[in-house]
């Protein structure tokens, strides 16, 4: 007998019977139904949340997509695990993309991640600085603003601590000078520790060290470019498309975007 068929049996039991003992019986039988019912629902929670935290939630499955474009000259070469220790460690499991994308780092190979806000995408540019700061390179994490620049700087800089900021690149003569602090008369304009390993930047900034032959490139490893679906932008998408020309082959890229609608045509 169900729990239904049980029900309705005392149910009737409560009808045929008037009496306040019979009533009482009845009661106590409900009561001992609903305890019962309470129980299974916090024996099916358990079991939910256990495999929830196990990542086997029933029909949950992560997502994950992945593809290499090369030249046509070029052969293809899977990806390996490197044996030595990583350039940086997490205190929390890594998702798919992320494992992928690190995978990608410490193979040399540019990668681009496609994802949603709050996905975890800084994750994998921050192993790309690590790594580069471990092996003796500089990076240049770029950003479309100045207000995301200087919100980057902040965070990079308590990260990492040798970390420079550039949002300001003109001839002297219209800078000031104070200790590593450079000044310009225009809003935003700053430039702090520009000889870090670390550089945090605009876009354009790179650009217009790409056109002066800035002997900062020599050192450089690694770029980030936050927020790449900017190239999309009719006005500012030139600046994108020609820094990323302009930088030398040796070279490699992590781009980063939550909103580029066609992450596999880039890629």
């Amino acid at each position: 007998m169900d729990d239904d068929d049980l029900f309705g049996a005392f149910t009737a039991t409560a009808s045929a019977e008037s009496t306040p003992t019979a009533t009482a019986a009845v009661k106590d039988k409900m009561a001992l139904l609903d305890e019962k019912r309470r129980e299974e629902a916090r024996q099916q929670a358990a079991s939910l949340l256990n495999s929830m935290m196990q990542g086997n939630c029933g029909d949950t499955v992560e997502p994950e997509a992945k593809k290499v474009a090369l030249p046509p000259d070029m052969p293809f070469e899977p990806l390996s695990v490197r044996d030595t220790a990583p350039a940086k460690s997490y205190p929390f499991q890594l998702d798919a993309f992320q494992r992928e994308a690190i995978t990608c780092i410490e193979n040399s190979q540019s990668v681009l991640v496609s994802a949603h806000t709050s996905a975890g995408k800084t994750v994998v540019a921050l192993y790309a600085i690590a790594q580069c700061l471990r092996d003796k390179q500089r990076v240049i994490y770029t950003s479309p603003i100045k207000a995301l620049s200087n919100q980057k700087f902040r965070e990079l800089e308590e990260e990492f601590g040798d970390v420079g900021l550039m949002t300001v690149l003109r001839p002297l003569s219209s800078v000031t000078i104070h200790g590593n602090v450079l000044t310009s008369s225009s809003l935003g304009d700053v430039t702090l520790n520009p000889e870090a390993s670390c550089l945090v930047m605009t876009t354009e900034i790179l650009r217009s060290m790409l056109y002066r032959g800035s002997e900062v490139m020599r050192e450089v490893g690694w770029v980030v470019f936050d927020e790449i679906h900017y190239m999309r932008d009719k006005e500012r998408g030139v600046v994108w498309e020609e820094t990323i020309i302009l930088l030398p082959d040796n070279v490699h890229h992590v781009f980063l975007s939550a909103t580029i609608p066609n992450a596999r045509q880039f890629a």
